[in-house]
């Protein structure tokens, strides 16, 4: 029996496309990365884009090593906050506890939903488009590869991007393997 959060739910509901950022600074980071995608993909959610990898320094104030960071695109008929539970359930999946964990500190796996269609959310525990993503090289360097000409609050991503300091992130090849 699958855990709950990849049980899907008829619903007349239009699809969405959503930009999900995954980051991984612990263990092996590039299979945990890979895994995860194709965990996201067997809990029904259609990946129809997917960045390279990069490796980017750590952001925020907690010293850690440096991260792999990605962005999928995914087509979906969930809601937002099923999306966010279902993701929940990914990082679960992977020894995530963000109940136990330090803020902006190092983590096995980090999936935030970047947009969600055109939907704009101001909830306590869900905010889209990701409030902080317009200054977050990390996410935008593989957003930008997916998306360039995407608008966020009437700014192009490249745009964003070209306003940011990308030094110190690598573009990795090959990808990793999907599981």
């Amino acid at each position: 029996m699958p855990p709950e959060f990849f049980i899907r739910r008829p619903r007349s509901v239009e699809k969405r496309v959503a930009y999900l950022c995954l980051g991984s600074n612990l263990g092996d980071r590039a299979g945990t990365m890979g895994r995860a995608v194709g965990l996201i993909a067997r809990a029904g959610l259609k990946i129809i884009g997917r960045s390279s990898l990069y490796e980017t320094p750590p952001w925020g104030p907690v010293p850690q090593g440096p991260y792999l960071n990605l962005v999928v695109a995914v087509e979906t008929e969930l809601s937002a906050r099923e999306l966010l539970n279902l993701l929940l359930g990914v990082e679960h999946a992977f020894g995530r506890d963000r109940t136990r964990e330090v803020r902006f500190g190092p983590r096995t796996i980090d999936i935030d939903i970047l947009l969600f269609g055109e939907e704009a959310i101001a909830e306590p525990d869900l905010e889209i488009p990701h409030p902080r993503m317009m200054e977050r090289a990390f996410a935008l360097v593989p957003l930008a590869e997916l998306a360039p000409d995407l608008k966020v609050g009437g700014a192009r991503i490249a745009d964003a991007l070209a306003r940011l300091d990308t030094g110190g992130i690598v573009k990795l090849d090959p990808q990793p393997a999907q599981d």
